[in-house]
């Protein structure tokens, strides 16, 4: 059975190359392995070494220190003092929306944000 931590650190790797475009395969091949080897990492199957983590990292433009975030401590419940989840970007449809976000015009983009800053009560 994966260790939670692994699991995590894998889900941060797949939701990071899917926001930057990248496939399994291209990560792969910045960080010198295998896709299959990726697939394992994503899964949390295998567990990543420190210095993959870092190639890992550098291929995908962030610090090690992102696959960790949102990492809920032992005995937590995962969620914040909003009711959300500690990995928001866990879910699919949280990542679809963030990518098309930026795909908006910025004025736009502010302009939509304002909008659902009120329509959610929290301005």
């Amino acid at each position: 059975m994966p260790h939670p931590v692994d699991v995590h650190v894998g889900k941060r790797i797949r939701h990071r190359r899917w926001l930057v475009g990248m496939t399994q395969q291209q990560l792969a091949e910045h960080v010198g392995i295998k896709f299959q080897q990726i697939q394992k990492y994503e899964t949390g199957a295998n567990r990543v070494s420190a210095s993959r983590l870092w190639d890992i990292a550098d291929a995908l433009g962030v610090e090690v220190s992102f696959f960790f975030e949102g990492l809920a401590p032992e005995g937590s419940t995962g969620k914040d003092a909003e009711n959300m989840p500690a990995d928001l970007l866990g879910d699919k449809e949280a990542l679809d929306l963030v990518r098309s976000y930026y795909a908006i015009p910025e004025n736009q983009r502010r302009r939509l944000f304002d909008l659902a800053r009120v329509l959610s009560d929290v301005a």
